[in-house]
């Protein structure tokens, strides 16, 4: 028998056990749902998902933790900079007491300026009695003056060709006429090897009269 209800369609039997079926299938879901708990947070943990903070005073907690770990950074970012600087300082302290030390530390004593002598007899005779007294031969001015008047006049470059000496190929030489022989044997260090510069014939003829009659002044002839 249909519906006398405008619009509405009576549904065969076979449909109303259906839909009559559907609202026990729903209502017993319903009922399902109703009947599970609700996730503790070991099951969130277990599946991980990462609970937040769930009052103020956690997060303050946290908070606290991050600022003292800011600060304790600070106050190390602090001391390993004065440490940097304390030795910084001390390092350049240690090189000025070094320079203040090579300031204050006395420079060699300079080398006495060479002494002058003039280049004529008198010169000569004065840079030979420096020689002399600096090695502990005897003589005087005097006695060598006298003695290089008689020898040679004064003149470093004369020659001796007629005595026994110049007879036996070794004539006497220079300003006191020593002859290459004895010049040798007694030439003093410091004086030049020629026969016939000046000091150095004037030094070795004292040294030679030295040795052998005691000083160039006990010297008043040939010798």
């Amino acid at each position: 028998m249909r519906s006398t209800i405008s619009g509405y369609t009576a549904l065969p039997k076979a449909h109303k056990f259906s839909a009559a079926g559907l609202v026990t299938v729903a209502g017993a879901a319903a009922l399902t749902f109703a009947l599970v708990p609700q996730a503790s947070a070991a099951d969130v943990s277990s599946v991980g998902v990462k609970p937040v903070a769930q009052s103020a005073q956690e997060f303050g907690v946290t908070q606290d933790g991050e600022l003292a770990k800011a600060a304790d950074k600070a106050r190390a970012d602090a001391k390993a900079a004065t440490k940097t600087a304390a030795k910084a300082k001390a390092d350049a302290e240690r090189a000025n007491r070094s320079t203040e030390r090579k300031a204050l530390k006395p420079a060699a004593p300079a080398a006495p300026a060479k002494k002058a002598y003039a280049d004529n007899l008198d010169g000569w005779i004065q840079e030979s009695l420096d020689i002399l007294r600096a090695k502990g031969i005897p003589a005087s001015y005097d006695g060598i003056k006298r003695n290089i008047m008689r020898e040679s006049t004064g003149n470093p470059r004369a020659i001796n060709d007629w005595d026994v000496n110049a007879v036996n190929g070794v004539p006497s030489k220079g300003l006191l006429q020593i002859i290459d022989p004895t010049f040798k044997a007694y030439h003093v260090d410091g004086t030049s090897w020629d026969i016939y510069d000046p000091v150095a014939n004037i030094t070795a003829s004292c040294n030679y009269a030295a040795d052998k009659y005691g000083s160039m002044d006990n010297v008043n002839s040939a010798y």
